[in-house]
């Protein structure tokens, strides 16, 4: 049975989609992605990524991207897509990409978590939450949750945890345009947060230069929402918060029908794995912050 909003401490879904979203992105960042990807062909990283998170769309190109992933560059996409399924199909993609989500997870978090109760109970709890989730206007979602769920635990809740992490995207993408945020003026003001990509990993993965990046300051500048030396300012961190709070609602039915104690359970199992994870050296040590 589904719960009521009312069951759930405030910003619950948040910080259970906050757990559960890093686990996922670790492949990003993994040689073993790099190592998949280079057996099918493929040389160049950011064609390899993009064809990694692209994949579930099936052969689309820089168009569709564009628009799912909101704030990469068209220009970057148009370079990669989509020359990249002449290099091997969706399919071998997706592939690849489960299988360096396998070897991942066993190296960062070790056999034994893997193998563990905690992580059966973890996939089923996510699974749960994403029986909820919903298909319309959410494209990355709602491709991949055409893919079979994996057998293995650890792959279930890995699948599981790219469910609701796409869920929660395309929503906020949606919160993203009725703020009136382009896709630069986005970036930049999330790096402002303190939580987002620093500028580097920012102008490296999407595809902008440091002039997109100065001109979205200066027009934030000019709405009021950065300061002089690129902080938010009140404005804008009140708009910043006001933008996860209408991403909360639209990614609110999850974590409704899981209920208080299942996303409570959920939380403390995701943060376990991402403390691991994180410490095993999963994530590059200057990927978040302002600098």
């Amino acid at each position: 049975m589904r719960g009521m909003t009312s069951e759930l401490p405030p910003r619950a879904g948040r910080r259970c989609h906050n757990a559960l979203n890093p686990l996922h992105s670790t492949v990003y960042f993994s040689p073993d992605l790099d190592r998949e990807f280079t057996a099918l062909g493929f040389t160049d990283a950011a064609a390899m990524r993009l064809a990694s998170r692209s994949a579930a769309l099936g052969a689309a190109g820089a168009g569709a991207v564009a628009a799912t992933f909101y704030n990469y560059n068209h220009a970057l996409l148009a370079r990669h897509l989509p020359a990249v399924w002449e290099t091997a199909s969706p399919a071998e993609v997706l592939a690849a990409r489960l299988r360096a989500a396998d070897a991942t997870l066993r190296r960062l978090l070790g056999e034994e978590t893997v193998a563990s109760a905690e992580m059966a109970e973890a996939a089923g709890l996510a699974l749960r939450a994403a029986e909820a989730c919903t298909r319309h206007a959410r494209p990355l979602y709602s491709a991949h949750a055409d893919l079979p769920v994996p057998d293995a635990p650890h792959l279930a809740y890995w699948h599981a945890a790219t469910l609701l992490r796409e869920h929660r995207g395309d929503g906020h993408l949606a919160a993203l345009l009725s703020a009136g945020l382009d896709p630069v003026e986005a970036l930049v003001s999330h790096t402002a947060t303190g939580k987002g990509m620093s500028p580097r990993w920012v102008l490296g993965s999407r595809g902008w230069g440091r002039a997109d990046w100065d001109a979205a300051v200066e027009r934030l500048r000019g709405r009021g929402l950065l300061d002089a030396g690129g902080d938010l300012t009140g404005a804008g961190a009140r708009l910043r918060e006001e933008l996860e709070e209408h991403t909360d609602r639209l990614d609110a039915a999850p974590y409704e029908h899981l209920g208080a104690a299942g996303v409570e359970r959920l939380t403390e199992l995701a943060r376990g794995f991402l403390f691991t994870a994180a410490a095993a050296g999963a994530f590059p040590a200057d990927l978040v912050g302002k600098g």
